[in-house]
């Protein structure tokens, strides 16, 4: 029963992180386009817009990973890709916080 109770627990978080992996590659998508008005605008070029792809994929990847393991039936290859999830995730949501400093700096600085 407590097998249970945990599995159901562990895809509810994979569904969560699902859902926001994929919202945050529109956000990145968008702020892209919106970054890269800004700096044609300006005439100069940054380093953003290419930090913000490279979050995008990997949030792309985190979902790619989670809808895997909503979709496999095994259970080790289940706990293993929970963990790896989680890891990728979390690297993803500290690098958005990471390049919203670097842009931030840049616009304010040049």
């Amino acid at each position: 029963m407590e097998e249970k109770i945990s599995n159901k627990l562990d895809e509810d978080i994979c569904v969560h992180i699902f859902t926001t992996s994929a919202a945050m590659v529109g956000v990145c998508i968008t702020v892209i386009g919106i970054f890269q008005v800004i700096t044609t605008l300006r005439k100069e070029d940054s380093l953003g817009d290419d930090l913000l792809a490279a979050n995008a994929i990997l949030y792309l990847l985190s979902t790619i990973l989670s809808y895997w393991h909503l979709r496999t039936p095994r259970i080790r290859r289940r706990h293993f890709l929970e963990q790896v999830i989680d890891a990728i995730f979390l690297v993803a949501l500290t690098f958005t916080t990471i390049v919203a400093g670097i842009i931030t700096w840049a616009m304010t600085f040049t």
